[in-house]
Formats: C-alpha cells, structure tokens, sequence
C-alpha cells in the first residue's frame, strides 16, 4: 500500500497547534485597505484558528 500525500496547497497555509487545532493567517489582508477601519486592520494582522468544523477534514489532507 502506497504512502499518503499529503495535500501540499494545505501544508504551506495551516499549521498544526500544540492542542492539535490548526492556525493560519488571515483572509483579506493583501490589498484595498482603504475600504477597511483601523480596527479591521489591526484585527487582520494576527493569526487565526481554524473553526472546529473544518478541522477534521483538514487534517486528512495533512496526514495528521
């Protein structure tokens, strides 16, 4: 039986949290800023944890 793979495109944007939940940065950071408040901004600049939801089929594509 061949090893998995893992899904490359998910490895580079989430990384695996010591709880085992998964972090990544934020959407909507890259450009147009002017159409944003400071507080969004600064809101924005962080990371951010993955909803629980999605974690579990995230994980299968990291081979965690």
């Amino acid at each position: 039986m061949p090893k998995m793979k893992t899904n490359r495109a998910v490895a580079k944007r989430f990384k695996k949290t010591a709880n085992g939940g998964l972090k990544s940065a934020n959407a909507y950071t890259s450009h147009r800023f002017h159409g944003k408040t400071k507080k969004q901004r600064r809101q924005l600049r962080g990371l951010s944890m993955m909803d629980s939801t999605n974690v579990k089929r995230y994980k299968k594509m990291l081979n965690l």
